[in-house]
């Protein structure tokens, strides 16, 4: 598939690659397909949902593993079985970015991933009920990146 990109110019997409977010994403519930695509050279941890159908929209989102190894989003029961799994160890997450000027005032959402069955290829944006986990840790308060997850 032809996509026309925000950050990326137009670039080729394979169609299962494509994320479906039944329920959108937070303010932008209409938008219901997503790809989920990398930044050269990130090596996977800073990434961007790109809309399958608004060239112009475009998250930035970074894996939070790599950020927080220790993170551990826990899912409802009731997110899990919407998105085909028995436990949150078997979803990928990654964490919405606000990216400001200069890098170490951006900000990430901990407290708000978006949860992804890479089986599926169903997504979810939840609201972590557990934790210590907040909507805009800047990203000046976590030290060098650990290992990514998923």
């Amino acid at each position: 598939m032809r996509l026309n990109t925000k950050y990326f110019g137009q670039i080729n997409c394979p169609e299962e690659d494509k994320l479906h977010f039944p329920e959108g994403l937070f303010g932008f519930e209409e938008e219901k397909e997503f790809f989920l695509l990398p930044f050269e050279g990130s090596e996977d941890t800073l990434l961007c949902f790109q809309s399958a159908t608004t060239p112009g929209l475009a998250f930035v989102a970074v894996n939070p593993f790599s950020l927080k190894p220790d993170y551990a989003p826990i899912l409802t029961r009731e997110e899990l079985k919407a998105l085909g799994v028995e436990r949150s160890e078997d979803l990928c997450f990654y964490t919405l970015c606000v990216v400001r000027s200069p890098v170490g005032d951006s900000t990430v959402n901990l407290r708000c991933p978006v949860a992804v069955n890479d089986q599926t290829r169903q997504a979810f944006q939840v609201i972590l009920e557990e934790g210590s986990y907040h909507m805009h840790h800047l990203l000046s308060e976590f030290g060098r990146k650990g290992e990514g997850k998923c």
